[in-house]
């Protein structure tokens, strides 16, 4: 008689544990999109060129700044309730679908207006497009995701993120090979087709899978505080990500914004493991959050443990590779390698910010997360005003890192207080001004 040994069974085991099995289809579905993502961004900073990309960029992140409010917080919602009752999902799917389309459009008007204050004329004559794009289109696709993630259909998540990095990378590479070259305009008006289409797919998708969306005014009004809260704390991140961008361009510095940009992209193509894991957990937080905030507090460690080894490969690997970038993209941006090693270190502060967060959030305790998203955007934005004037991009590189980093900083801190503090439901629902 032999005895087999079944190597492969450790590894069925861990396969077999819902969250790494959820982790992994996401990372999946993003390292796919990665590639295509790589792919999409180097094709469209050789068909624009540093200063139309600038351009490009200026507007996009502008729009960026205030394209979380579109839902107000809906998805967010649906993700919290549908999590451990998915039988209300209609209810809250068409909240969402309604939100996302009526609010978005409101802030398309309104952003068309405020860009002649904020922007140079080339960038603003974009805003509407990129509203379009950011505000409505790209919302509809996230919001859909989440209603995947509720029901922890992952596959069903990835699948749908690739698609979406199929579809502009197709774009790009059909304005190459007919345009050879291209106006931030012209990149606009292609960019924000391809994301009406996948919005419409991500959404045609989910109401397939989990059902016909279906408003109910009651359901808006009952979690319409707590949705506000997270659209609110998800704006200041769009804060800190987004108004230096918006700086650069409002002051001209079109060539410094594309050179900017290109690394901060990098930045965020090397996140997205981490972003993965964030993303996969979040639902887990949710249902262990009801124990209090201990319980978060020990998932968010494990999951620590496991994301910064990724972060620090990956920030190390950004440092070392820097040169590279512009044999990339090309030669007019040059200048991204050393912005890139400057910026090499988010990747880690974003594993730590990204992941405590999640974990109060997930307890009831949303408030204090905002407070520290709002503390951290202040100070990216009070710092830009002078940074930028004087240092141009290097000036926004210095920022975007002391923002980070305080960030991860602040939720770290307030996580292990909160815990020692012994915060519960209970004591959420008696001191929040938020429902729990």
């Amino acid at each position: 008689m032999y005895l087999q040994l079944d190597l492969l069974a450790p590894w069925r085991r861990l396969c077999e544990k819902p969250l790494v099995r959820n982790t992994g289809w996401l990372l999946a579905g993003q390292l796919l999109g990665l590639v295509l993502q790589a792919a999409y961004f180097v094709l469209m900073a050789r068909l624009l060129g540093a200063v139309q990309y600038g351009i490009f960029i200026g507007a996009f992140a502008f729009t960026g700044i205030v394209a979380s409010y579109s839902p107000l917080g809906t998805g967010m919602v649906l993700l919290r309730y549908i999590s451990s009752d998915r039988k209300a999902f209609a209810v809250y799917w068409g909240n969402v679908v309604l939100t996302t389309i009526s609010i978005g459009a409101f802030l398309t008007l309104l952003l068309h207006f405020a860009a002649a204050y904020f922007l140079n004329p080339p960038s603003a004559a974009l805003v509407v497009l990129a509203s379009l794009a950011n505000c409505v289109c790209a919302q509809l696709s996230i919001e859909a995701g989440r209603a995947c993630r509720a029901f922890e259909q992952m596959r069903v998540t990835a699948i749908l993120n690739f698609l979406t990095s199929l579809m502009r990378t197709t774009a790009a590479i059909g304005m190459l090979l007919f345009l050879h070259t291209a106006t931030a305009k012209q990149w606009a008006i292609a960019s924000t087709a391809v994301s009406a289409v996948a919005a419409l797919i991500a959404v045609g998708v989910v109401t397939a899978r989990f059902g016909r969306p279906r408003f109910e005014l009651k359901i808006l009004r009952q979690h319409g505080v707590e949705g506000v809260g997270y659209s609110f704390a998800q704006s200041t991140t769009g804060v800190y990500n987004d108004v230096d961008k918006t700086m650069l361009c409002s002051f001209g510095l079109n060539l410094a914004n594309g050179i900017y940009t290109v690394a901060y992209r990098i930045i965020d193509i090397a996140t997205i493991p981490i972003s993965s894991l964030h993303d996969a957990a979040l639902p887990k937080f949710f249902q262990l959050g009801k124990g209090g905030v201990h319980e978060s507090r020990n998932l968010a460690l494990r999951l620590i443990r496991r994301a910064m080894p990724i972060a620090c490969f990956m920030s190390f690997a950004l440092f070392l590779s820097a040169p590279i970038l512009p044999r990339v993209v090309g030669e007019g941006f040059t200048e991204s390698v050393a912005a890139l090693r400057w910026l090499c270190l988010i990747p880690l502060f974003r594993s730590i910010h990204t992941i405590t967060g999640a974990a109060l959030t997930g307890a009831g305790l949303q408030r204090y997360r905002t407070g520290s998203q709002i503390t951290s955007a202040g100070l990216n934005l009070a710092l830009n005003l002078w940074a930028i004037p004087h240092y141009g991009w290097l000036g926004a590189a210095w920022v975007s890192l002391l923002t980070d980093g305080a960030l991860a900083a602040l939720n770290w801190f307030l996580l292990l207080k909160l815990d020692k503090q012994g915060w519960t439901h209970a004591s959420v629902r008696k001191n929040s001004i938020l429902p729990a």
